[in-house]
């Protein structure tokens, strides 16, 4: 198995992270849209890449003010089940002192995911009906609290 680290995301990653999006979800980020979160000063992405530099996956969160919103966590088929989506968690939350709480919203049907953010602190806080298309379904919203708020 191959050592993989968490680094910034950067430019060279963008055309990585977009086929990982096109295989993980059924409306992905297009490139142009990751590349604008280079520049994006409230997103926090990290990416995973092993020592070849693959990208194996990645995590982005946006901020307003003391609290983080997931707004992805992916991780390519071929690097699955290599517990490469919870460090990007744990990673993410890590770098994530300034900030109060995270929350994200999760496919209530994915008991892998719903496994992972509850391992990594998360606890179920709501319900948005009908969040989802492709197919339609709700979304269990996680909340992770970092500091009293």
């Amino acid at each position: 198995m191959s050592e993989i680290c968490i680094v910034p995301f950067a430019a060279e990653h963008v055309g990585a992270i977009a086929e990982i999006e096109r295989a993980c979800f059924a409306d992905p980020w297009t490139e142009d849209g990751l590349r604008e979160e280079l520049d994006n000063i409230c997103a926090r992405f990290l990416t995973a890449v092993d020592e070849s530099g693959t990208v194996a996956g990645y995590i982005g969160c946006h901020t307003v003010l003391d609290e983080g919103y997931i707004a992805n966590v992916a991780v390519a088929p071929a690097f699955r089940r290599r517990g490469i989506g919870r460090r990007l968690v744990q990673a993410l939350l890590a770098r994530s002192a300034d900030l109060t709480f995270v929350t994200l919203e999760v496919r209530a049907s994915n008991a892998p995911a719903i496994a992972l953010y509850t391992a990594c602190g998360f606890v179920p806080v709501g319900t948005r009906r009908r969040f989802y298309s492709h197919p339609t379904e709700d979304a269990l919203l996680m909340t992770a609290q970092l500091k009293e708020g």
